[in-house]
């Protein structure tokens, strides 16, 4: 997407390889500092997998292809292959819940298996660069079919950041509102704040003020009393993984606005490449749930020359912190991915995967 950076508007993705270097926009400095981090090795690359420099689902799955090109680049005739998977295992062990991680490893080790490393260096770079592009068009017809859905001067709730920033161009939940923009359509939007790590507040409002789009910010306890009060017309949010039977985990506290959205009469939808699809998890029950660092809870980082954490709970007090949660399918309306609008259930998931096959 176009972002205005000092006085002139530059096309950028979430990150993109140059040579043998991953190079990436740092999430974590975002809204109060853009930088452009260089990448050199897979070691690096997966460290910023886990440490949040790149995050949401698409942009972990490019990420991860580009750090597996590297893993391979990094070989020698010697330690070819067990280096290289040695690599990938590294980079399995960044994100447990994002299924695109995988989607991304596994799809390179196909390209690379059983090739010599002068061909395997060569497939390696070219799978990865077609899983970046196809998260680019991928983005973009999510947008198209779920631009059907927003009615000139909608309302949407949005929760955490699915937009460009983590599916790698367009987005996924916020894709539809570009592509409704684009269609001359007035949206606005409800952010999410979206704790602990502010992502609504931080990266959602950033790209929707970069795109003049109309919002505002929300505490993540305010939803409730918007849609109480007929101010939202439908809910869309991105996903991490979605099982076969059309439960989906996202960052936590989507399972309580999909409750509050039923309870209230409002459509509740989830916008995901298929990529996002784990075909062989049969329910919500099988997601393995990420547990990030209390410190996440208890700290919360502002600006104030210069950035800073600032300490927001007693020194003696402990956190939890589960990263996503499950949201049950009869709480879903539909699934917008680059196929269509998608019944949340078995028999509809089964088709898509038949589709994603061929």
């Amino acid at each position: 997407m176009l972002v205005r950076v000092g006085n002139k508007k530059k096309w950028f993705t979430a990150s993109w390889l140059e040579g043998s270097a991953v190079h990436m926009i740092d999430q974590r400095l975002l809204l109060f500092r853009f930088k452009i981090v260089a990448l050199k090795t897979h070691k690096e690359t997966a460290e910023a997998i886990r440490n949040m420099t790149v995050r949401g689902a698409g942009s972990i799955g490019a990420a991860a292809a580009f750090a597996c090109a590297q893993a391979v680049l990094e070989c020698r005739q010697k330690d070819w292959p067990k280096k290289a998977l040695k690599g990938f295992e590294r980079i399995a062990n960044t994100r447990p819940t994002a299924r695109d991680l995988f989607f991304a490893i596994e799809r390179i080790k196909r390209a690379v298996d059983g090739k010599t490393l002068k061909e395997a260096k060569e497939l390696a770079v070219q799978e990865a660069k077609i899983i970046s592009r196809e998260y680019q068009v991928r983005g973009k017809r999510i947008g198209e079919h779920g631009s059907k859905l927003l009615k000139h001067r909608a309302r949407v709730l949005t929760h955490c950041n699915a937009g460009w920033l983590a599916l790698h161009d367009w987005g996924s939940a916020l894709a539809p509102i570009y592509i409704a923009k684009r269609q001359r359509k007035k949206v606005f939007v409800f952010v999410d704040e979206t704790r602990p790590r502010l992502q609504g507040a931080k990266l959602t409002a950033w790209e929707l003020a970069n795109e003049g789009i109309e919002h505002a910010i929300i505490a993540d306890n305010a939803a409730g009393f918007f849609m109480q009060h007929n101010e939202i017309d439908l809910c869309v949010v991105g996903a991490d993984r979605i099982a076969n039977n059309g439960d989906v985990a996202n960052k936590i506290g989507t399972y309580e606005k999909a409750v509050l959205a039923r309870e209230n009469g409002v459509p509740f939808y989830v916008a995901a490449p298929t990529s996002t699809f784990d075909f062989n998890c049969r329910s919500g029950k099988h997601i393995p749930i990420e547990e990030r660092s209390e410190q996440e809870v208890l700290l919360v980082t502002g600006y104030c020359r210069g950035l800073h954490n600032v300490r927001i709970a007693p020194k003696k007090s402990k956190a939890l912190n589960p990263a996503f949660d499950v949201t049950p399918a009869k709480y879903i309306k539909g699934i917008i991915t680059e196929h269509g609008i998608i019944k949340p259930k078995r028999s509809s998931i089964k088709k898509l995967a038949r589709k994603c096959r061929k």
